[in-house]
């Protein structure tokens, strides 16, 4: 995820909330809890939006999935 990180330029503690929330809350949050992580890490909802994109993509590669989301539920 080094390039999300890199052109986002997350702090510890955005990195910190938004793992928090993507293993914790939800892997795929809706509109209401982006906008709320978003607001809790300063970042806009797009940029969280992406983060959870790319960050799913990384987690389904490391547990042998394709990197979309398809038949098999995450």
């Amino acid at each position: 995820m080094s390039g999300t990180e890199s052109s986002l330029q997350l702090s510890d503690y955005q990195l910190r909330t938004l793992e928090e929330n993507f293993t914790k809350v939800s892997k795929h949050p809706d509109e209401t809890t982006l906008m709320l992580i978003a607001a809790e890490c300063g970042l806009s909802q797009e940029e969280t939006q992406k983060w959870f994109e790319l960050r799913n993509a990384k987690w389904r590669q490391a547990e042998g999935l394709p990197p979309q989301l398809g038949s098999v539920l995450d």
